[in-house]
């Protein structure tokens, strides 16, 4: 038998032999290619996680950084209230106190720290801290008349609550409010 002749047998075989290896060859890189679509978008995915971690994590290092300094600001708002009269060093010093005030707060507001704006807003708690309510009736029920400490916010996150006085409305008050004459009939 010559070595280049194929046994007939396999000569019969190969037509179908080849056409099921080519198949399961195209199965078989068409599951490759799925499995590495699936790992390149776990990885992105990963990887956005990861970012996101490290955004969160640098944020949280500054948001405590920020709730040190916030002792530091109210000392400069009460240094600042402080004030004394007539004394030229005092004016001097004053004016330096301001200056001082103002350049770590324009520094601070540019990494995000913002002041939470309550006098005269209606009191909102996720954002005011109530401690102490004021029977009036020359403000609306629920205004806040005073702030007693200064509350700031990191990009939209409360670092700390101000502290406010509120206004309510003595019981037994008599107000045109359209469900208290609807419950008062």
């Amino acid at each position: 038998m010559d070595d280049d002749t194929i046994p007939e047998s396999d000569a019969a075989g190969a037509p179908d032999a080849e056409p099921d290896a080519l198949a399961k060859l195209q199965a078989e890189k068409n599951e490759l290619l799925q499995t590495l679509v699936r790992r390149q978008a776990d990885f992105e995915n990963y990887r956005k996680r990861v970012d996101r971690e490290r955004h969160e994590e640098a944020r949280r290092g500054v948001t405590r950084i920020l709730e040190d300094l916030l002792p530091v600001l109210d000392g400069f708002e009460r240094a600042l209230q402080s004030r004394g009269d007539g004394d030229a060093d005092a004016d001097e010093h004053y004016k330096g106190i301001q200056l001082i005030q103002k350049q770590l707060w324009d520094a601070l507001s540019r990494h995000g720290l913002a002041r939470i704006d309550a006098e005269g807003k209606h009191f909102d708690p996720h954002v005011h801290l109530a401690v102490e309510r004021v029977e009036t009736t020359e403000h609306p029920d629920g205004v806040v008349l005073e702030v007693l400490q200064q509350g700031y916010k990191f990009h939209d996150r409360v670092l700390r609550p101000s502290a406010v006085r509120v206004a309510v409305h003595p019981a037994g008050h008599d107000e045109t409010h359209p469900r208290k004459t609807k419950a008062a009939n």
